[in-house]
């Protein structure tokens, strides 16, 4: 079952076409990476899915039940966390959480058992404390904490971990962890080693449409060209192994350091083979011989370039 399905959606500013004809869904359970460049359309397409921005055409659905701009039914699904969340300062998070729970129409008593809950999970339990005086990264684990406060079966957090330090872009990501197959997850962001981290599918949203969809090793095979790292003794040694007859025909994709040599391609076992024949030919013993699958950040350059 998909917990969010978009078809044939469109949204411009002005004469600027943002978000054009975008195709995507999200299957349950997924921790779901949306990524692209700043400005690529990622937070307009999250605002159009909370029903906060009006499409200019095509059709969301959450849960099966239809968005419609200005409405709010079909976000009783879904838990909202913006990259720069607001709370009213004077108070602590108990507080904050209880008047969450009232607008929402919850029991009393469930606010105050999933308070307790959450706040544990986020690592506030018995912080007293005003939310004014919360630094960056506790103000992101709160806004967690209250928006999983009704149990959404969808959260979606748009660029959660984007202005954060190295310490509190941990926390978010080991509290997403947490919560993984519990709670559909959209994670909109463009920090793609916090992708690789915690996601378990991944969209590339580029010039207002998905330009490649799918889970990171099916991305790789469709999209990524493996690579063999060669660290050799000396300069000598890199300059006789790349003059000979096996290793020229790769050289037109190769990095070449003073003493590394990158080779990419994506039939691998022939290039391995062509580098042991090389070093056997000359007699040379690299100090290191390494396969480096492509990273993220390799995929995402080649697909936006």
């Amino acid at each position: 079952m998909n917990i969010l399905t978009i078809e044939d959606l469109s949204k411009s500013f002005g004469g600027q076409k943002v978000i054009d004809r975008l195709e995507l869904s999200v299957p349950e359970g997924a921790v779901f990476g949306f990524i692209g460049q700043n400005g690529a359309g990622k937070t307009t397409t999250m605002k159009m899915v909370l029903g906060l921005l009006k499409a200019d055409s095509g059709n969301i659905t959450v849960c099966g039940e239809p968005v419609k701009y200005g409405g709010t039914a079909a976000n009783r699904h879904i838990g909202y966390l913006p990259d720069v969340p607001e709370f009213y300062p004077y108070m602590n998070a108990v507080e904050y959480l209880a008047l969450c729970g009232e607008i929402s129409g919850l029991p009393k008593e469930e606010t105050k058992n999933r308070s307790h809950e959450l706040l544990n999970l986020v690592g506030l339990e018995g912080v007293k404390k005003r939310i004014g005086g919360y630094s960056r990264g506790m103000k992101q684990r709160l806004g967690i904490a209250q928006a999983l406060l009704s149990q959404p079966h969808l959260l979606i957090c748009d660029e959660p971990t984007s202005a954060l330090d190295p310490v509190g872009r941990k926390e978010i990501l080991d509290i997403l962890m947490k919560i993984k197959g519990t709670t559909t997850v959209i994670f909109s962001t463009h920090i793609l080693s916090d992708v690789e981290r915690i996601c378990d599918r991944v969209a590339v949203l580029h010039r207002g449409g998905i330009a490649v969809s799918g889970t990171l090793p099916e991305i790789r095979a469709l999209h990524g060209r493996d690579s063999l790292l060669l660290e050799f003794s000396g300069s000598d040694d890199i300059h006789t192994f790349a003059a000979n007859e096996q290793i020229v025909p790769l050289l037109e994709h190769t990095e070449m350091k003073e003493r590394e040599m990158i080779l990419h391609g994506t039939d691998m076992d022939r290039i391995q083979h062509r580098v042991i024949a090389a070093l056997a030919e000359t007699e040379i013993c690299p100090l290191k011989m390494e396969l480096m699958e492509p990273t993220l950040e390799n995929l995402f350059l080649e697909v936006v370039k």
